[in-house]
């Protein structure tokens, strides 16, 4: 048999593995594999979860005060999916989430090197890594991904860093009470 013969009609390639991959990412997305039920609420669906173990994974949450996603990123974020396509698998209902942590001395340095406003900067680097995390095919619900400056999500963070200021500060002395009186709240 002569050597082209034996040349497989088919190559295995770069462009064809974006192919590949390209057409399984938005069957994953149009039919909400990755979406974990709830039992209940708006988003509820009961009877998908009824007599299912339950696992929460949340990813660390990357800094979207560069333009991307670098290499350490999936390093982590491939050991959870994994986890969490195994568990799926034996029966769990999995909701594998993750979040951008947005506030902080990077972003507003990044905005200060670039010229845009933090807010704007920090909401084009989401959209950019939520297409890099997309592309990397990992099995996060992102109808439950987060950024920390949501108001939904920081009115709660400063609301309970309120509970705890409050509950220790004392206003005629006009500092926190001692530390070992929170100590000794918990023993």
């Amino acid at each position: 048999m002569p050597a082209s013969d034996s040349t497989p009609k088919h190559r295995y390639n770069a462009a064809l593995a974006t192919q590949i991959e390209a057409k399984w990412q938005d069957r994953w997305e149009a039919g909400r594999t990755f979406e974990a039920p709830n039992p209940a609420g708006p988003i509820a669906e009961p009877d998908k979860i009824a007599g299912r173990k339950k696992l929460f994974i949340l990813d660390m949450f990357p800094y979207p005060s560069g333009a991307g996603l670098h290499v350490g990123h999936p390093l982590g974020y491939i050991a959870t999916d994994v986890f969490g396509r195994y568990k799926r698998m034996t029966g769990f209902n999995v909701l594998h989430a993750l979040g951008y942590d947005s506030f902080g001395l990077p972003a507003e340095q990044h905005a200060i090197t670039t010229g845009i406003h933090p807010r704007e900067n920090t909401e084009s680097n989401i959209a950019n890594m939520r297409r890099q995390l997309r592309r990397l095919g990992l099995a996060h619900d992102a109808r439950r991904s987060v950024s920390t400056t949501d108001e939904a999500f920081y009115r709660w963070t400063q609301w309970i860093f309120l509970q705890v200021f409050n509950s220790w500060f004392d206003a005629d002395k006009g500092k926190a009470r001692p530390i070992t009186e929170l100590v000794a709240e918990f023993e």
